[in-house]
């Protein structure tokens, strides 16, 4: 199935995630998967993969891509071998959880042709109800890192296999969170806890006047719960795509709105998706 040719975005971006992506649709979201050659930063120890050779080997073995975005770089022309990622579907995979938002089992490949990056292989799972595509954490749910040197993309295929089956777990998390219940405390204890790692530095401060009640605020009907699943999907949501708004004040004292933004960046989307879901591991235990 062909995504369709004419391709923007930001306009499309809710299409994400429900139908395959051709190359055309995957050139325009992250035009850095195509890259010729390595980045000339590179010396030639540096052995040159090509995202694009994996991804025709990926679906050679039934993986479909369904979304992919790439990084920024302040170098003039090194935009192009950027950091990327890719999240894939099995194409025959039939296993979700429609009562928790549609659940489909996934997996994410990241790499750069610029040196920033070996190929990593991500467990996750895709929630279509808001496309949310969230990414597992490495303590139960492994991850595959594969260095730019050998047989890489049968190595990636490989992983990706092994990571899949972690996924197709993660639904079965996924089920027990959604029985269980959180009270108001423990649903503000979520929203300080996921509003420290959305807006903390690395000494722990928080500037933002963006308060972290708004972490717990649905955009949908559907997503009025007070299970754990429900929360941790309202929690990322809300942490990836941006849209808080909190007022405070400017440096001349004089009152100023502040709003969120998009988390763009795929080292700050892994870290985040991966620290949410360990917060919510960790409460799935507090509460037995």
């Amino acid at each position: 199935m062909s995504f369709i040719r004419s391709y923007a975005p930001r306009a499309t971006f809710r299409q994400l995630g429900h139908s395959p992506l051709d190359n055309d649709a995957l050139r325009a979201l992250a035009p850095s998967i195509f890259a010729e050659d390595k980045h000339e930063s590179r010396s030639e120890r540096y052995a040159y993969i090509p995202t694009s050779a994996v991804l025709d080997g990926m679906r050679e073995q039934g993986f479909v891509p369904v979304f992919a975005k790439q990084g920024k770089s302040r170098i003039e022309g090194k935009a192009e071998y950027t950091k990327h990622m890719i999240r894939f579907r099995r194409v025959d995979e039939t296993q979700k959880l429609p009562q928790l938002g549609g659940l489909y089992p996934e997996v994410a490949i990241i790499n750069s042709h610029d040196g920033t990056s070996a190929y990593k292989v991500i467990g996750g799972v895709l929630r279509l109800r808001c496309l949310n595509g969230l990414l597992v954490s490495d303590r139960e749910l492994s991850s595959v890192t594969v260095h730019h040197k050998g047989d890489v993309a049968g190595q990636v295929i490989e992983g990706s296999f092994r990571v899949l089956e972690d996924s197709r777990r993660a639904l079965d998390v996924a089920e027990a969170w959604s029985g269980i219940t959180l009270d108001h405390d423990e649903q503000q204890i979520m929203a300080e806890a996921a509003h420290l790692i959305r807006f903390g530095d690395s000494e722990g401060n928080i500037a933002t006047p963006i308060k972290p009640e708004t972490m717990l605020r649905p955009r949908r009907r559907e997503d009025f719960g007070q299970d754990l699943w429900t929360i941790g999907n309202v929690i990322q949501e809300n942490a990836i795509r941006g849209g808080l708004t909190g007022r405070g004040r400017d440096a001349n004292n004089r009152p100023r709105k502040t709003t969120s933004r998009e988390v763009k960046g795929i080292d700050a989307d892994v870290k985040i998706n991966r620290a949410l879901w360990l917060l919510n591991e960790r409460m799935a235990e507090l509460k037995g």
